[in-house]
């Protein structure tokens, strides 16, 4: 295993309430300080994110970890804004440690959405193929001077060895709950799938809440935290994680995705699904329903196409 990225410790997150946010505003952007501060409903895990008036966000990065992207961000967001076809994140403002808050931290201009949930995309194929249009453009985006993989992203971009140690717990917790001879077949064939070596742009974590809809149509793609160059398949776990069977497969067609990349990016999901269900196992939270279903997809799309046969896989 030598070689392999080492992930360290969990991260030790820090708490942010919004009147040390306000102290923040007032001190350093005295020109917002009158605008009001409020808490952003399920503002994520990496970030603290409150509203800032009617029209901007601020972003608090909760661990030392998740603040290596802040630089990152500023450097990268507007050129790659420029260059794609759907709005991202645009930095207004870059803020220092202050008010008892040792990191440095955002303010964005707010874009409007809905996150991305099953129930709310009005037609599954259109949104495959705009998200793998987006994906297409930044993956065009030249590379030089890009960031390498590494803590700033949690070593996205690189070999998916890197998450081995955490697979292999999650299959030793759930033998007996799922099919983990599958489990360990499907992470396998992605460890073989050979990377062509050619960096390209990701965002590196198309989640749900990372992708904003109006009127049921992909409208934006936030949260480019884990944005780097490097090897792209980590993009393709969405094609598990919320897309349909026939929605996938406009998907990979749209990107023009070859075998070994679309393995890698099925490792990935599967990676993400087997930790979710370890974690959550025994509960029957949103979390843990969902983690199964996904797992249920990744098993039906590799062994049979038949979500009754995967159904078998998973108790």
């Amino acid at each position: 295993m030598s070689g392999i990225p080492d992930l360290g410790p969990l991260p030790q997150r820090i708490a942010v309430n919004a009147e040390q946010v306000h102290r923040l505003i007032a001190e350093q952007f005295p020109q917002w300080a009158d605008l009001p501060v409020e808490p952003v409903a399920d503002g994520g895990w990496d970030n603290w994110t409150f509203h800032l008036g009617d029209g901007m966000l601020v972003r608090l990065p909760s661990a030392s970890e998740y603040a290596l992207a802040v630089e990152k961000e500023h450097r990268w967001l507007p050129p790659l804004a420029s260059q794609l076809p759907l709005p991202i994140p645009s930095p207004l403002a870059k803020g220092e440690p202050g008010a008892g808050y040792p990191f440095s931290w955002s303010i964005y201009q707010w874009l409007d959405g809905e996150p991305a949930s099953a129930g709310r995309i009005a037609d599954p194929v259109r949104f495959a193929v705009d998200l793998a249009g987006f994906v297409a453009a930044l993956q065009r985006i030249d590379t030089a001077d890009g960031p390498r993989p590494g803590k700033h992203n949690w070593f996205r971009g690189a070999t998916l060895r890197t998450y081995e140690g955490q697979l292999e717990s999650a299959l030793e917790k759930l033998d007996g709950h799922v099919d983990v001879s599958l489990a360990r077949e499907i992470w396998k064939t992605a460890l073989d799938a050979r990377w062509d070596g050619v960096d390209r742009w990701f965002h590196g974590d198309l989640a749900q809440g990372n992708l904003l809809l109006k009127d049921g149509q992909l409208a934006a793609v936030i949260d480019f935290g884990t944005c780097g160059v490097g090897d792209p398949a980590c993009d393709l776990a969405i094609a598990w994680t919320l897309l349909t069977a026939h929605s996938r497969q406009a998907f990979r067609e749209r990107l023009s995705v070859d075998d070994a990349r679309w393995a890698r990016g099925r490792g990935w999901a599967l990676w993400k699904a087997m930790a979710t269900c370890s974690y959550t196992l025994g509960e029957a939270d949103e979390s843990a329903l969902n983690a199964r279903r996904v797992l249920t997809e990744i098993f039906a799309e590799y062994s049979t196409g038949s979500p009754s046969t995967a159904q078998r896989t998973i108790s």
